[in-house]
């Protein structure tokens, strides 16, 4: 491999690793859901698209933060009407059901969103998009840097919620012994909803961060963010969300090289095999936690 072939594999590694945070959003998601319910929303990522989807709305009408704003909000509704339909009035014991029954509200959103948009992938805004820097041979584009640090802030602000606040205690109590935090006076329902909430509004920042990464939404986006979520979630390790943020960056990097070293048509099987391997070696995750909670 001569210089030139070692800047561009590096690049490639560098802007994937900017966009893993996107992924980590996403695998987060899954695993605040999974480690207060023991439960997989499987259309939990669906729900980030069209969350940035209804952001568009008003994308004419306020300045382009506003819309990363709204895309947030709306996946906390969205985060809200998923808990309703699929899991609220749902038997507990019967995780079948649930699964199912997201996997439901997954093809319906694609579905909607292929009839709304007829199928055609809509611009999405994206900010310093050719604010690039440069450093040395290596240059950081300026929407993956925006993309990067706006997944950072709020993943520190989704940790210091759960350390810091009552919410998060309430959350983190149901997560490890249910029955102990109903005793103290703890509410199973409103901690679950919020929980939906919460990782709603990741989700949503999340379908904005997609949107501003790749410059379009299109309804194709769900389907494989729903699979690299699934991949962080279990690479990571079930319940752990630091797991899942350094996860998330490692399969965005690995992606990235993959592509660059086989093209895209084979990207997403080494990515795959990727998380074969760590079902073989290391089934319980990088930061497997006992009892697979956080």
């Amino acid at each position: 491999m001569d210089l030139l072939d070692l800047i561009d594999l590096t690049q490639s590694v560098i802007d994937g690793l900017l966009f893993g945070a996107t992924y980590a959003l996403i695998g987060i998601g899954f695993t605040l859901i999974f480690g207060v319910m023991h439960k997989i929303n499987l259309s939990y990522a669906a729900t980030s698209v069209a969350a940035a989807y209804l952001s568009l709305v008003v994308v004419n009408i306020v300045p382009t933060p506003v819309v990363y704003m709204a895309a947030a909000l709306m996946g906390g509704v969205l985060g809200w009407l998923v808990y309703l339909v699929c899991f609220r009035f749902l038997p507990i014991n019967n995780p079948r059901a649930t699964l199912l029954s997201t996997v439901g509200m997954l093809l319906a959103i694609e579905e909607f969103i292929s009839h709304i948009t007829h199928g055609m992938p809509l611009n999405f805004p994206a900010m310093f998009q050719n604010a690039n820097i440069e450093l040395g041979s290596f240059f950081v584009r300026g929407d993956l840097l925006f993309v990067f640090v706006l997944g950072c802030m709020v993943m520190v602000a989704l940790i210091q919620l759960l350390k810091r606040t009552r919410l998060g205690l309430a959350t983190r109590a149901v997560a490890q012994q249910p029955v102990a935090a109903q005793l103290c006076g703890m509410g199973i329902a409103s901690t679950n909803v919020s929980t939906f909430v919460i990782a709603g509004l990741l989700g949503g920042t999340a379908g904005a961060m997609t949107g501003a990464a790749v410059g379009v939404l299109s309804p194709l986006l769900a389907l494989p963010l729903t699979i690299k979520g699934l991949v962080v979630t279990v690479i990571g390790g079930l319940g752990s969300i630091p797991g899942a943020i350094v996860a998330g960056l490692i399969v965005g990097a690995c992606e990235n090289l993959f592509q660059f070293l086989r093209g895209v048509s084979e990207r997403d099987i080494y990515v795959m095999l990727l998380l074969f391997v760590f079902l073989v070696f290391r089934p319980g995750g990088l930061f497997a936690v006992p009892g697979g909670r956080d």
